[in-house]
């Protein structure tokens, strides 16, 4: 049985009118009346030509005159009747219409100066409801179509992202700021931060010495944290997105932001055991194991009910593309409102179903200039984790570099901050020191001692580097990090050796 396809375009059938043939949308009146208005004052052209181009017009001839009208307009010549008559008087298409006497009347047809803009936005939005058609009957036809290669949940994230470009055609229009209100903007964001008492301008990363670095996340702001495994990339995200959101819920107006954690890698139930470890400083791996205690239970109740007016909302969806993000993340915005996007981890993402690339260093660069794009369009910062290459661990000294960025392609590149975590602890744990053959006792009990004393050093200790700010200065920020809890905090140097933290 041949699969049922759709045909045609109608209007809409009045109650006991008989189907017939579907008529696409359009209103040549309104489009004769936008051009007769280019042609008497051209000064309307500046106006639509910023939204509306020649293929929005539903009769392809007025487009052709539309489009050579702007030609002339932006050459600094006179578009009218007579200049546009000696470029069609050779045209058969406009012959058939009547020639320069078609011009005329399109002359004459104005009715309204002041109008003029909102037939420019009738003529669009009519091109975007034939748009609207066609990109319906493709879903159908593709639905219908059993293709191995491209699964259903492929064809919904194609058709999301073909009706997101063909939502944002025409929204153009109005992008040119003057500098005065820029410079307002920029004081405005001033003050703001120098009304906090943590003086940021952005959303907090509730870790005091890098939000003096960084100033905050930033909107529009892509920012990377890398590592490798073990390095706890995870948990500083996860720290970073409870303050940002847990500063929302006490005081918004000192860089809080609901938070939108995209977890590619772990459920929704493994982040929320992170951060009931972390609000209650039972060890997470105790809680996955039951090994708890009945006092643990009331601080998981009191931790649990302080948490849930939280404002932080989890997506655990396994190999997400960017379209299908970006679609989630303008919903919660509209619906209950976006400072931040987290994602854990860039690797795992993936572009659009249609999308084949010859290698995963284009596919990963494609995934980079996508989340920045959101970034903008969102006006929210993007913090995205990466993971980094082995070439770390063939070295003697592991503090990564921007070099190691796993398929890094332009992550380097289209990233507006790249930081690295770096826990020397994680390595020396792994260095114990072994008695040689031909070594003594003591020689061996000394480099014990020194292995010892060095590991104190290093306990609870990490380091953030920040190996690229393209609006402030490079550096590494020290951190106090507890394994247990998984939970990052503020290094208080004056109590180092005890094991706390601010």
């Amino acid at each position: 049985m041949e699969p049922i396809r759709t045909t045609g375009n109608v209007t809409p059938l009045r109650p006991g009118e008989a189907p017939g043939p579907r008529i696409p949308p359009h209103n040549y009146e309104v489009e004769q009346a936008l051009l007769g208005a280019v042609l008497a004052n051209n000064l309307v052209f500046d106006k639509v030509g910023e939204f509306l181009r020649p293929e929005h017009f539903a009769d392809a001839l007025h487009g052709r005159i539309f489009e050579a009208a702007g030609k002339l307009i932006q050459r600094g010549q006179i578009a009218n009747f007579l200049t546009l008559k000696n470029l069609f008087d050779q045209d058969p298409a406009l012959a058939e219409v009547g020639g320069a006497q078609y011009l005329a009347r399109l002359a004459s047809s104005l009715v309204s100066l002041i109008n003029a803009e909102d037939y420019g936005h009738a003529v669009h939005d009519l091109h975007l409801r034939r748009h609207l058609i066609g990109l319906g009957e493709d879903i159908v036809n593709k639905a219908f179509d059993h293709d191995v290669d491209q699964p259903a949940r492929d064809q919904i994230e194609v058709a999301e992202q073909r009706l997101y470009q063909l939502a944002e055609t025409g929204l153009s229009e109005a992008v040119l700021m003057p500098l005065s209100g820029a410079l307002a903007k920029a004081i405005a964001m001033a003050e703001a931060a120098h009304k906090r008492s943590s003086h940021i301008t952005g959303v907090t990363t509730g870790l005091i010495d890098l939000d003096k670095k960084l100033g905050g996340l930033h909107p529009s702001d892509l920012v990377i944290i890398a590592g490798r495994p073990g390095m706890g990339k995870t948990a500083l995200a996860t720290n970073i997105a409870f303050s940002a959101a847990n500063a929302y819920k006490e005081d918004r107006d000192e860089g809080g932001a609901k938070v939108a954690f995209f977890s590619l890698e772990m459920s929704s139930e493994q982040l929320a055991t992170r951060i009931l470890a972390e609000r209650t400083g039972v060890s997470s791996d105790r809680i996955r194991r039951g090994e708890v205690r009945d006092e643990d239970f009331v601080k998981f109740v009191s931790a649990a009910q302080d948490l849930e007016r939280l404002p932080l909302f989890i997506d655990d969806t396994p190999a997400l593309s960017v379209p299908a993000l970006r679609t989630r993340a303008r919903r919660l915005k509209r619906q209950h409102g976006l400072g931040l996007i987290v994602i854990d981890y860039l690797q795992l993402m993936r572009t659009a179903g249609e999308n084949r690339f010859d290698n995963r260093v284009q596919e990963v660069s494609e995934i980079t200039r996508g989340l920045k794009a959101i970034a903008k369009e969102l006006s929210v910062p993007v913090l995205a984790l990466s993971q980094l290459s082995r070439a770390v661990e063939q070295r003697d000294d592991k503090r990564p570099q921007l070099s190691d960025l796993r398929e890094s392609g332009s992550i380097e590149q289209d990233a507006d901050v790249v930081m690295f975590i770096f826990r020397e602890e994680y390595y020396h744990t792994r260095k114990e020191p072994k008695q040689h053959e031909d070594e003594t006792e003591d020689k061996f009990r000394q480099r014990y001692d020194r292995w010892q004393a060095k590991g104190e050093d290093v306990h609870n200790m990490a380091d953030l580097d920040i190996a690229k700010q393209r609006h402030g200065p490079t550096g590494t920020v020290p951190l106090f990090f507890d394994a247990q809890v998984t939970r990052f905090g503020n290094l208080d140097r004056d109590r180092r050796n005890d094991g706390r933290a601010d």
